[in-house]
């Protein structure tokens, strides 16, 4: 919606820098433009009140989203992942049941976050993910990975282990969020099964990077 008003109110001439927070200022410059007619201004201000309408309601899920997740120690302690937020920590810990699963590599593959295998005269190929499975989790997983992965590439992250350095140099972006995400994914499912918390330890560089302590 915000894209909306920036379209009609280019249309017109007045330019907006991206961003939420750019709303206020592009309808107070548009109410001043004189050049455009009062019936556009409307349905700029309709636009303007949609926006602070939807605005309202994610603040209000916010607040029961963080409620649920500080109330459930599952989900808190999946927050400790990199890239797991409360978004993610809440919808592993409500559901997925760890006792369903064999290992960590079957919720990933359940999840969907597994290369397809191609084999042929003998040789085995790997391909692109499966895509089978809960995609809203899937979904969820790579966003975490990539913001993992953004974190990562900025000099002196923290973020940066030795293991998502080796994936990078072998591997695009984007297949690399997907490889990372599956191993989110089995770490999460070994956090669940053990009940036992993430902690972070030292690369051979001598920085704090975040692994589990355990095997997945």
């Amino acid at each position: 919606m915000v894209n909306t008003l920036r379209g009609h109110a280019a249309e017109f001439g007045v330019i907006a820098g991206k961003g939420l927070g750019k709303v206020g200022p592009l309808l107070a410059a548009i109410e001043q433009e004189t050049t455009i007619p009062s019936d556009a201004k409307d349905m700029a201000t309709l636009l303007g009140q949609q926006i602070a309408d939807l605005d309202a309601k994610i603040k209000e899920l916010e607040v029961k989203l963080t409620a649920a997740h500080k109330a459930n120690p599952v989900s808190q302690r999946l927050a400790t992942i990199p890239g797991v937020g409360p978004v993610i920590a809440l919808t592993l810990a409500i559901e997925i049941d760890p006792a369903a699963f064999e290992s960590g590599r079957h919720l990933a593959a359940w999840i969907g976050l597994t290369p397809k295998e191609h084999s042929t005269g003998g040789k085995q190929r790997m391909g692109g993910i499966s895509r089978a499975g809960n995609e809203r989790l899937r979904v969820l997983l790579v966003v975490g990975a990539t913001s993992v992965i953004n974190a990562a590439m900025k000099p002196g992250s923290k973020q940066m282990t030795d293991w998502l350095r080796a994936l990078l140099m072998r591997k695009p972006r984007k297949l690399a969020a997907v490889a990372l995400a599956n191993k989110m994914a089995r770490t999460a499912w070994a956090m669940m099964k053990s009940g036992e918390t993430y902690r972070r330890q030292s690369t051979r560089s001598g920085t704090v990077a975040a692994r589990p302590r355990f095997v997945t």
